[in-house]
Order: structure tokens, then sequence, then C-alpha cells
């Protein structure tokens, strides 16, 4: 009687941590964002966006690294463009503002998703922004920096 009176509060323990693991993976596996579903391309260019084709390996690269299913803005030029890529063809589509306001008034939901990818990059640049500048002011703080020394004069090489 002695001995199940002490297995007790473990046994209680053990089956609380094990309720909490199943509850927190449901919560995680619940919160799993979702992929966003394909854009229809017949769609785009009934709206005006046009094909282009990757010409290069370096296109084709840049193509694929795009996020898929999605269309994300980008400037060149000072102008704002919006891209969708096609990666399985080596192509994107590319609209204008206007292409895209069309296209939202069709999907006005995916306008949020934008926002949420606009503000998640914007955040990320931030942050490279920051490192650059830390690794830049330490630089800067190097005393030997800029002074016509190199490393291979103190250690040869």
């Amino acid at each position: 009687m002695l001995h199940s009176s002490r297995l007790l509060p473990l046994r209680s323990f053990a089956l609380l941590t094990a309720l909490a693991i199943a509850l927190l993976a449901t919560g995680l596996a619940g919160a799993a964002p979702r992929a966003p579903k394909p854009v229809d391309e017949k769609e785009l260019l009934g709206l005006g966006f046009k094909v282009l084709t990757a010409q290069t390996n370096a296109q084709s690269d840049w193509i694929r690294t795009c996020a898929p299913n999605q269309i994300r803005a980008m400037q060149r030029t000072g102008k704002k463009f919006f891209i969708y890529p096609d990666a399985a063809n080596n192509r994107v589509f590319v609209g204008g503002p206007i292409q895209y306001d069309a296209y939202l008034k069709l999907h006005p939901g995916d306008q949020d998703r934008m926002r949420r990818a606009a503000a998640d990059a914007s955040a990320y640049r931030a942050k490279q922004a920051r490192s650059m500048g830390e690794a830049t002011a330490r630089d800067e703080s190097d005393p030997l920096l800029g002074s016509g020394y190199a490393w291979s004069d103190f250690f040869g090489g």
C-alpha cells in the first residue's frame, strides 16, 4: 500500500505530461499555415498580365527561388510590378498596379495574405540592414582598417 501511494503522484504527472504533449501537437498541427492555392493563369492573362519566359540560366534559377502560388510585388526602375512565378514552365506572369487591382477585386482574400507577406519581407530586410550596420560599425572600430596594413604584414603570408 505504501508503495502504490508513492507512485500516484508520478502517474498523475506522467498523465498530465502526456496530455499536454498531445494538446500541443494538436495545436501545432492545426496552426500550420496552408499553402496558397495556385492562381488561375488564364485569369491572369485575361486581366492583362504578360508572360515572360526565362532566357538564361540565371533567370530560370531566379524563377525557381520565388515563392510558389503567390503574386508578389517588385520594383524595377522606380515602377511597381506584380509577378506570379510559374517555375514548372520556366516563366513569370507580370502585371502592373492596374492588373493587380483587378485581380484583388476578384480575390479580396488574397489582399490580406499579400499584406502579411509584404510585412514579413519588410521585417526581414530591416533585420538584415541592422545586421549589416552592426558589422560595419565593428569594421569601422577596427584601428587598422584603412591604415594601409594588411593582416599578412603581421602574421606573414
